[in-house]
């Protein structure tokens, strides 16, 4: 089950439409749909909205666990986060697409470049 699955049955299990979650998180409806239709990933302060409005652990939202409050110890989690997208084998594995069309394995690569230097620039603010 990926994260928008994991949006929209913790939204329908507390009876919710996405006019009352997004409301409730600050954020149009639209985007609530986008991220529970995988269209769109939330950002990281949306995910940990979302968490702590439900009261899950951020770990089950993002697939890490099924269990929702389990939080995967620092080895784990040190793990999970150290696969390498960007290995040819994992890649082949992993369908990566935007506005509908599948990224090739070199505009995979740069995505990830990018993230990357976004995550070093905001360590250093």
């Amino acid at each position: 089950m990926n994260y928008g699955e994991r949006i929209a049955l913790l939204r329908e299990k507390h009876a919710m439409t996405q006019g009352d979650l997004s409301s409730k998180l600050g954020i149009t409806r639209a985007s609530l749909s986008h991220y529970e239709n995988n269209r769109r990933a939330p950002d990281f302060e949306t995910i940990d909205k979302i968490a702590n409005f439900f009261k899950v652990s951020v770990d089950y939202l993002l697939g890490r666990t099924d269990d929702p409050h389990q939080v995967l110890d620092d080895e784990v989690r040190e793990f999970v986060d150290s696969l390498e997208l960007s290995d040819d084998n994992i890649m082949e594995k992993f369908s990566l697409t935007i506005d509908g069309t599948k990224l090739t394995a070199d505009e995979a690569r740069r995505f990830i470049a990018f993230i990357r230097a976004e995550r070093m620039i905001g360590r250093k603010e």
